[in-house]
């Protein structure tokens, strides 16, 4: 059974940074891709970032230059850091096996708020 569990989330203010984490289990983690997608209060679920097994790299135009994608295969989690948030970035923030619509965790919450 696939499980994902997200965590880092919180209160940032503009400007600030988050690094969230996903730790996979039940999967091989190191043959997978791995995306991470989000979603906004009263907006469907929206792609951020994918990055391959070996370790090519994509982002949503939007978070180009401020969020990076990263994965360590010995602990089977996949980070995403995130810099320069801006209130919009504002969402509940999911890891996904595959793309962003595959099997994903409980999400963590990210508010970017003054």
């Amino acid at each position: 059974e696939v499980q994902l569990v997200e965590s880092g989330g919180g209160l940032v203010q503009p400007g600030g940074s988050l690094r969230l984490s996903c730790t996979a289990s039940g999967f091989t983690f190191s043959w997978s891709v791995m995306s991470w997608a989000r979603q906004a209060p009263g907006k469907g679920l929206e792609w951020v970032s994918t990055i391959y097994s070996g370790g090519t790299t994509y982002y949503a135009n939007s978070m180009k230059g401020r969020f990076t994608i990263s994965r360590d295969n010995a602990k089977n989690t996949v980070y995403l850091q995130m810099n320069s948030l801006k209130p919009d970035d504002t969402a509940v923030y999911y890891c996904a096996k595959g793309d962003y619509n595959g099997p994903r965790g409980q999400g963590t919450q990210v508010t970017v708020s003054s």
